[in-house]
């Protein structure tokens, strides 16, 4: 299964009953171990969690730390980028090069790169800097 179909297959498990915006994730780790990821949202919008993030802290949770490819795929007319938030997410755990494939569920596709998608932003030694 390809990492779109997988963030396709566990986007079905979203919990989105408020914006019905159902969203999936998937990241391989360098390892080559796929994690996957929903949002699920909560009455209080800002407290639901993100398909990216989701997956991202799957992928830690299983031991891994460096990202190799993302997948998102959302029921969208246009491929949606991930937000802000996980964005730096995805950019703390992945290098620049690393390719991102923004998909909808009727089959439009879109490949970028993290460093596309984040420029300028922090580096893991941005915080000692401050």
């Amino acid at each position: 299964m390809s990492l779109i179909e997988t963030a396709r297959a566990v986007r079905e498990n979203a919990y989105a009953p408020y914006s019905k915006f159902k969203v999936g994730a998937a990241v391989q780790a360098a390892s080559g171990t796929v994690y996957v990821g929903c949002n699920v949202e909560n009455v209080a919008y800002p407290e639901g969690t993100c398909a990216e993030a989701g997956a991202i802290a799957a992928m830690i949770a299983g031991g891994d730390t460096q990202i190799a490819a993302v997948a998102v795929i959302a029921d969208s007319p246009q491929p949606v980028s991930p937000c802000g938030g996980c964005r730096q997410k995805i950019a703390e755990f992945a290098d620049g090069e690393v390719v991102v494939t923004l998909a909808t569920t009727d089959g439009t596709v879109l490949k970028t790169t993290v460093g596309k998608l984040l420029p300028g932003g922090f580096d893991a030694d941005y915080m000692s800097r401050v």
